[in-house]
C-alpha cells in the first residue's frame, strides 16, 4: 500500500466498515468515511486520535446526486480516489410472500443501487486516473439465497453481477472490480439473532464460530492491493458454502 492512497469506504460507522477503516488507516491510508448518520462526536474524537487523517462525509448513497457530491468533494479534497469499498447495506428480513414491496425496494435501493452509485462516480475518475480497485461487500447469501431474506438475496446477487460486469469494462483502463461474500460475521446484524437461529447457524459452518469484522476487513485489504487479480467473489464465511 501507498501511505498517500485515498480510499473511500461507504457505511463505515461500524462493523466491516469501521473495521476496513481501520485496517488501512493504519497502513497510512486518507481514509474517507462515508455515513448515514454523523459519527457519535466522542467516538470519532477517540478515532482520530488514532488516525488523525480520516475524513468523515454524511451522504446517503442510494441517492445518485449524494454519491456524485460525495465524489466530487474527496476529489477537491484530495484530487484523487485509488480505492471504493462499498461496504453500505441494510437487512429487512421477512418470507416473500409477507414482504412488503417497499420493504424489497428500500433494501435493494440501499445495497444495490448505492453500489452502483457510488461505482459509477468512482469509476470515471479512476478511468482518467488509468488506475484504481473497487471492493464491493456481497454476501453468500447472494451466492445461494436464504429463507426470509429475498430482499437482501436480491441485492447481494446483483452486487456479484455488477461486480464482474465492472471489472470487465473498467479493466482496459487499468482499474479492478471485486467483491467479498462474507459468511456469518459477528456484527449488529447477527447480534439480534436468538440462540436457537445462532446454534443452527452454527451447525453448518465446519470452522465452528462466526467471522469477525477485522477478517473481512483484511479480505478486503487483499483485494484492493492485489494487482492481477479481478472480476472474483471472495468467499470469507468459515467453509459454509464448501
Amino acid at each position: 500500500m501507498n501511505v498517500d492512497e485515498v480510499i473511500i469506504v461507504t457505511g463505515a460507522a461500524k462493523g466491516i466498515g469501521l473495521a476496513t477503516v481501520k485496517r488501512l488507516a493504519a497502513q497510512g491510508a486518507r481514509v474517507v468515511l462515508n455515513v448515514h448518520h454523523e459519527i457519535d462526536a466522542v467516538a470519532w474524537q477517540a478515532l482520530t486520535a488514532t488516525y488523525p487523517q480520516l475524513v468523515q462525509l454524511v451522504g446517503d448513497v442510494s441517492d445518485e446526486s449524494s454519491a456524485a457530491e460525495l465524489v466530487e468533494t474527496v476529489m477537491t479534497n484530495f484530487g484523487r480516489i485509488d480505492g471504493l469499498v462499498n461496504n453500505a447495506g441494510m437487512t429487512h428480513d421477512q418470507l416473500l410472500t409477507r414482504m412488503h414491496a417497499e420493504d424489497f425496494k428500500q433494501v435493494l435501493e440501499t445495497n444495490l443501487i448505492g453500489t452502483f452509485n457510488m461505482t459509477k462516480h468512482v469509476l470515471k475518475v479512476m478511468q482518467r486516473q488509468r488506475q484504481g480497485a473497487i471492493v464491493n461487500v456481497a454476501s453468500v447469501v447472494g451466492l445461494h439465497g436464504n429463507i426470509g431474506q429475498a430482499n437482501y438475496a436480491a441485492s447481494k446477487a446483483g452486487i456479484i453481477g455488477l461486480t464482474k460486469t465492472t471489472a470487465k469494462e473498467a479493466a482496459r483502463r487499468q482499474v479492478r472490480c471485486n467483491a467479498v461474500a462474507p459468511g456469518m460475521i459477528e456484527t449488529a446484524m447477527t447480534a439480534q439473532l436468538n440462540e436457537r437461529v445462532r446454534t443452527a447457524a452454527l451447525s453448518g459452518i465446519p470452522l465452528q464460530r462466526f467471522g469477525t469484522p477485522d477478517e473481512i476487513a483484511q479480505a478486503i485489504d487483499f483485494l484492493l492491493h492485489q494487482p492481477y487479480l479481478t472480476g472474483q467473489v471472495l468467499t470469507v464465511d468459515g467453509g459454509m458454502t464448501i
